[in-house]
């Protein structure tokens, strides 16, 4: 969880600075529509690579699909800590 915390961190210092040469920044410009479109692919590419054998490429593709996650919560001002609590409440 620390890193994603710093992750956070990162994401939303792109999205206040928008810096040139930046994913993240152009993701933050393009808006909402881009973001989710990055995420279906990344859904996408998970559900064909978790029919596979290749470990690591289910493992790439699971970061992948976990950033753009976390791209979309900064872009919407939540928290990871949010979608956390989330998931605690309900196994409480």
């Amino acid at each position: 969880m620390e890193f994603l915390q710093k992750l956070e961190d990162v994401l939303k210092d792109r999205k206040l600075n928008l810096p040139d040469k930046s994913y993240t920044a152009e993701l933050f410009k393009a808006g909402v529509d881009r973001i989710l479109k990055k995420i279906g692919e990344e859904a996408g590419e998970v559900i064909v690579s978790a029919k596979n054998p290749d470990q690591d490429e289910l493992i790439h593709e699971l970061a992948d699909l976990l950033f753009h996650m976390q791209v979309l919560i900064v872009s919407r001002n939540l928290s990871i800590k949010d979608v956390v609590d989330e998931l605690e409440a309900r196994h409480s």
